[in-house]
């Protein structure tokens, strides 16, 4: 894959999920601030979600998008040092096809069968 394309692609993947998660964390406030003005028994409501929930759901789609950002940080970085679309396992290429599926893959996918 051209490395220009790649950058791009990869730019864009961080650009997305930065956004993602700067609306997830304000979901998640505005989730603590309902919570600190209600004085709801969430626990106990048959009408649906707690909480709890909502939180725990928030916090797991932030730590989602919290790896997809270092995934990309770490391929940008591997851009730079001229080692992207190679191997960490077994040093091949990655095919393109591969890299335009997971611009952030680390291992061919060879390796990625036998994990």
């Amino acid at each position: 894959m051209d490395d220009d394309l790649a950058r791009a692609r990869l730019t864009e993947l961080g650009r997305s999920a930065r956004l993602r998660l700067g609306e997830l964390r304000a979901s998640f406030d505005d989730v603590v601030e309902a919570l600190r003005d209600s004085n709801a028994d969430d626990e106990h409501d048959p009408e649906g979600r707690t909480i709890a929930v909502d939180r725990s759901m928030i916090d797991t789609l932030a730590k989602d998008a919290e790896a997809q950002l270092a995934a990309v940080d770490a391929a940008l970085a591997r851009l730079d040092a001229g080692t992207y679309g190679v191997c960490e396992r077994c040093g091949a290429p990655i095919a393109d096809g591969r890299l335009e599926a997971r611009p952030t893959a680390t291992v061919c996918t060879d390796c990625a069968r036998a994990t």
